[in-house]
């Protein structure tokens, strides 16, 4: 039997009509972190490479000025 295809997530950032990414928007970029602050990897949100480059900066700086969480070890 055939594994069934995984379904590919749209892109939020085209399907919200997002043209430049702002680090003071926190309620987009919470759609990129996971539950334990980690950003989420391309293939999950279906973002180009320079999109995913971009949204990643964003969260960077969002976190820097305490904005965003920083990734929680649990355990």
């Amino acid at each position: 039997m055939k594994p069934a295809p995984q379904k590919r997530r749209r892109n939020l950032l085209r399907a919200e009509g997002v043209e430049y990414v702002d680090w003071k928007d926190t309620a987009l970029l919470r759609k990129f972190l996971s539950d334990r602050g980690k950003i989420r990897a391309r293939r999950i949100t279906g973002l180009t490479p320079a999109e995913q480059k971009d949204v990643a900066r964003a969260i960077k700086n969002a976190r820097e000025m305490a904005l965003l969480p920083y990734p929680v070890k649990k355990g």
